[in-house]
């Protein structure tokens, strides 16, 4: 009878605590011309303005090290150039997300070789001079750069990861603690790596594309421009993979999703050269 009540009461608990890590359905933005309309989960246990709140510090935390080390913001033209081009596209950000345009935006150049970009939750963006020098992006190309990396935080793809990790955890913890395995948990997580991490990561890459394209046919840059900026990026890999590219499906399959959005937000580029 205690065994029986021991049970119930651990399995009224394990319910409790899936039930407040559990996500529930959002639309993080609207669709769009290009058509972004794949419902997110989010877990109530990562409120959007927490992990906000953590982006922020974390980035003053990069930008003042950056500051410390004598890297950030060493080339004032490439400063400008890049602040440019990113206001544009944050003036055409409230097409997908109204709010997005009060949001404290802020970008610099960290110089390092390493050829990458990134936006963090609530618009904090750093692009390294790696990118710069060594892809030497068109005006266009890095319109594109940029645009991809500002969808990934309109849709809140950082948020949508860690709910998922969140119940995904909650869910290995439980499972070891009934089994008493903690290899158990460590398997779990492998597991979860490879069926949540990879996948969703690609799906979340394929819409910031395409949402990154649209936002820069409205800021008047040439969305074609995409595709010959992934495939600098793929080809400046040499025998590894630009981060860009590392949870992306195959160059040519990318290159032809690309040709594709881009042909279709051509009209919203003419329109904005007008």
């Amino acid at each position: 009878m205690r065994s029986r009540l021991a049970m119930l009461l651990r399995g009224a608990g394990v319910v409790g605590v899936l039930a407040l890590t559990a996500c529930a359905g959002v639309q993080t933005t609207q669709s769009g011309a290009i058509g972004i309309n794949r419902t997110q989960y989010m877990s109530s246990m990562v409120p959007e303005s927490q992990l906000r709140q953590e982006a922020e510090t974390q980035y003053e935390q990069v930008i003042a090290q950056a500051r410390t080390q004598g890297k950030l913001d060493r080339n004032a033209s490439q400063l400008k150039r890049v602040q440019a081009i990113t206001n544009k596209l944050v003036a055409q950000a409230g097409v997908f997300r109204p709010e997005s345009v009060n949001w404290p935006w802020e970008v610099h150049v960290i110089s390092s070789d390493e050829i990458n970009a990134w936006c963090m939750p609530g618009g904090k963006i750093a692009v390294y001079t790696g990118l710069l020098d060594k892809i030497k992006p068109t005006d266009a190309e890095l319109a594109a750069v940029l645009g991809h990396e500002i969808a990934h935080a309109l849709r809140e793809h950082a948020r949508e990861r860690v709910s998922q990790q969140m119940v995904t955890n909650v869910g290995l913890t439980i499972l070891a603690a009934v089994t008493g395995s903690k290899a158990t948990a460590d398997l779990g997580s492998s597991l979860t790596n490879v069926m949540f991490a990879l996948p969703n990561s690609r799906e979340h890459e394929t819409e910031a594309d395409r949402m990154g394209v649209e936002l820069a046919a409205r800021a008047g840059y040439d969305p074609r421009a995409a595709v010959t900026l992934w495939q600098k990026m793929a080809q400046a890999g040499g025998g590894g993979q630009p981060e860009f590219l590392s949870t992306h499906p195959s160059p040519a399959s990318r290159s032809a999703d690309l040709q594709q959005a881009a042909a279709q937000v051509m009209p919203l580029y003419d329109a904005a050269r007008r």
